[in-house]
Parts: C-alpha cells; structure tokens; sequence
C-alpha cells in the first residue's frame, strides 16, 4: 500500500510536535515526525522495541545513555532496548525524521526523570 504524510494517520505531541504513521503493526512502526525549532521529547527508554532514527532535514540532538550526538540529515541512529535517550531540537528550524521500531514501541515507553 503507497502511503505518505498525505493519508497517513497523524497526531501532535509534546511542544507543537507532530508525527504520520507510516506504517501501524503491533510488529513494526514506521513514523514521520516533525519539531520544530527548539523542542525535545522526554528522557525515556523502552524494555523490548529497538528504534532507528533516520534525520530527513535538519540536525537532531541526542542524549543516549548521557552522551550528547549530533546526527546531521542523511544520517541515522540505532537505538537499542533498555538505553535512556531523548531527542532535541536546538536548531532554529524543524527537525524532520523517520523513527522506526521493531517492535512497535507503544506501551513499551519507560519515562525517565
């Protein structure tokens, strides 16, 4: 099935963030999200779904088990199991990105402090 951010299911989270669900499984989750310019998600982890962060455009911030990367677009990060992390807009533009997880990541959500 062709899809894109035209037809795909679509909700707003955190500051004004927002994100397309490509593809919506209980095994696979593939979704397109937006941030603007200086935005974070939560410092989080999750007990079973790995993640693969793929940056459209811009620069993404992360914190991954407290290291600070910058991953430039065209560039990705593989995410596993159990590690803290949370992504950061500190750019002055959006943040465009594809965020995968194998298995779906929903319910799988720890919240860190």
């Amino acid at each position: 099935m062709i899809t894109s951010i035209a037809t795909a299911e679509h909700y707003i989270w955190g500051e004004n963030c927002e994100g397309w669900h490509l593809v919506k499984t209980p095994a696979l989750s593939i979704i397109q999200e937006r941030m603007p310019p200086n935005t974070s998600e939560q410092l989080h982890y999750h007990e079973l779904a790995q993640q693969f962060f793929f940056i459209l455009e811009g620069t993404a911030t992360f914190v991954v088990n407290g290291q600070t990367l910058m991953v430039p677009a065209q560039h990705g990060l593989h995410i596993l199991p159990g590690q803290v992390h949370q992504i950061i807009n500190q750019t002055d533009t959006d943040l465009l990105f594809t965020v995968t997880s194998q298995p779906t990541s929903r319910g799988d959500r720890v919240e860190v402090n």
